[in-house]
């Protein structure tokens, strides 16, 4: 059994010191997926706090059954959806918000090739992105983005293969033009 399953178990018997360990191991990485979601550190705060609230909630009056982790990033997915459909129906000036997300890893922005993949992978249709982010941003397994979004499977790995080939056939392009005709 691993680690997670025993902390629910515990958590279903009434261990409140669980439950902060469950928080503890995922708050983190649903904060930096929050993060790419939202459009300041408030709103992922906000959002990260309303997905531990949602799933304690729901730990609390089912038996939980399943993987812990895409059922985290799930909640969390739906939570990013909800906070903006509320910020777009509160008729917030998109002007005044951050454009960027606040967390960026480590020298993410270090060199050229990233910044031209990044303007890739924003061109791509919200679907694609959420995958790329869940599979290499968050390293979520093939089976948990898949989970994590609802779709099945085989899907999700088609949808994965079709975009990496995609991106790579358009990031070498983009690589040639910049480096004037130049392709490594």
């Amino acid at each position: 059994m691993t680690r997670e399953k025993k902390l629910i178990r515990q958590i279903e018997d009434g261990d409140k010191g669980a439950l902060g360990e469950l928080i503890e191991m995922y708050y983190a990485d649903i904060l930096r997926y929050c993060s790419w979601h939202t459009s300041g550190a408030v709103y992922a705060e906000d959002a990260t706090q309303e997905t531990f609230l949602k799933a304690v909630r729901y730990l609390d009056t089912t038996g939980f059954k399943g993987e812990f982790r895409p059922f985290i990033y799930k909640i969390a997915r739906n939570t990013c959806i909800d906070l903006a459909r509320k910020r777009y129906q509160d008729d917030t000036n998109l002007e005044q918000l951050e454009q960027e997300p606040r967390y960026s890893e480590a020298g993410f922005e270090k060199t050229e090739d990233d910044v031209w993949l990044q303007q890739l992978i924003s061109n791509l249709e919200p679907e694609s992105q959420e995958i790329l982010l869940l599979r290499f941003g968050q390293n979520l397994t093939i089976r948990e983005t898949a989970q994590t979004m609802g779709l099945p499977l085989r899907t999700v790995q088609s949808k994965l293969r079709s975009l990496l080939k995609r991106l790579k056939t358009e990031f070498q392009q983009m690589d040639g033009k910049q480096k004037g005709g130049w392709k490594k």
